[in-house]
């Protein structure tokens, strides 16, 4: 059925360049990211959350979470942002946000 849904997006993306594939995928990703950061890290500031964890995710990891954007995160959804989030890079990207928005930068 998750396939089946997700057979539409997978349609528009075959028939755009590799860079609107990407900007799609992110796109749509990035509603699955909002939901699982609203719901698993409720203290985490949303929008820089999601740009930290878009930013660091792999292709694979930004498709995989673009596919459950149609129908909703899943335990699979949860656990590659739980991964993205645990990565040196990420944490660097929400402290550095951190520190601006405390004005430390």
């Amino acid at each position: 059925m998750r396939w089946g849904m997700a057979l539409p997006i997978l349609i528009l993306l075959a028939g755009c360049t590799a860079q609107t594939q990407d900007q799609i995928a992110r796109n749509a990703a990035r509603s699955t990211i909002n939901r699982v950061v609203l719901e698993r890290y409720p203290n985490l500031p949303v929008e820089p959350a999601i740009n930290c964890i878009i930013d660091q995710a792999s292709a694979q990891q930004i498709y995989a979470l673009a596919t459950d954007s149609v129908t909703g995160p899943t335990a699979s959804s949860a656990q590659i942002v739980a991964e993205v989030v645990q990565q040196p890079q990420t944490v660097r990207c929400l402290a550095t946000d951190y520190a601006r928005r405390a004005g430390a930068i």
